[in-house]
């Protein structure tokens, strides 16, 4: 496997970061997924956008665009798959140790890694802990993701895919790497960006396309929805079947199902949409 590291495409075997950097000992660094398909990048421009968005909430420079364009050019092209999971990742590069920048340039690295097609519907859970609306990493996809490991281990041990939070008023927020839509009296509903979750490309998308609404919604709202799903880079529209104890065996019902087809279609149509 070949991957980019500050400048260069080398084998990962021979990859080095020092272990100084920022986004190794105190998480400074931001990142995208981007679907790759057949060597193509999906919503490639969507994503950078937001790699930029991200970087500048976190404090750190701008990232040169036509760099990380060429990077995962290269990455693309020089390990071909039929479907891949394209990561960029941007951090603080090396600094002290402690929360303090260092003066050196930020490091970039691309990445790719093989990847499967979802099952249509999955099983999820919901999980105690809360996403903090107010933080100042709030919207940002940032790499300090150790709260989303310790969600997403809780659903694996009850055979789930996926982890759902409310914030800290108990609002319906969002997964540990999805949002989440819901359908109530037959109307397509996901929560606004002011519950704390993140922009997702996805979500956007989903909701440009299908005319889904925003709206505050109580966490318990998932007892009471006809339907649920998720949307993320790699699963795009994915219907839930169980949640925690309660079984959605008609999943995916006739909302999702047309999310999910018209989803395909928009998706097939524009690479770059």
């Amino acid at each position: 496997m070949k991957v980019w590291v500050n400048g260069a495409l080398v084998d990962a075997d021979a990859a080095r970061v020092s272990v100084l950097d920022h986004g190794i000992t105190v998480g400074d660094g931001v990142f995208e997924t981007v679907k790759a398909v057949e060597g193509k990048a999906f919503a490639l421009t969507r994503h950078l956008d937001r790699l930029t968005s991200s970087a500048r909430g976190l404090g750190l420079p701008a990232p040169d665009l036509d760099e990380v364009r060429h990077a995962c050019a290269a990455v693309l092209e020089a390990n071909p798959a039929a479907l891949g999971r394209l990561r960029v990742t941007y951090t603080g590069g090396i600094s002290p140790l402690g929360s303090d920048r260092g003066e050196a340039r930020p490091t970039l690295i691309v990445a790719l890694g093989e990847s499967s097609r979802r099952p249509d519907s999955t099983a999820v859970v919901t999980v105690p802990w809360t996403r903090n609306e107010r933080g100042a990493l709030t919207g940002l996809k940032t790499t300090s993701y150790g709260e989303n490991v310790v969600a997403l281990a809780r659903a694996r041990e009850q055979g789930a895919t996926e982890a759902l939070f409310a914030n800290t008023v108990g609002q319906l927020c969002e997964g540990t790497g999805t949002n989440v839509f819901v359908v109530l009296g037959g109307q397509l509903l996901t929560p606004p960006l002011s519950s704390g979750c993140l922009a997702g490309i996805t979500r956007a998308l989903t909701v440009e396309w299908t005319g889904a609404q925003e709206a505050v919604l109580p966490f318990d709202v998932l007892a009471q929805a006809e339907e649920i799903f998720l949307t993320s880079t790699l699963r795009d529209v994915q219907a839930v079947h169980r949640l925690d104890a309660r079984e959605l065996p008609a999943a995916p019902g006739p909302v999702t199902a047309k999310a999910m087809r018209v989803f395909a279609e928009r998706a097939g149509d524009d690479l770059d949409p």
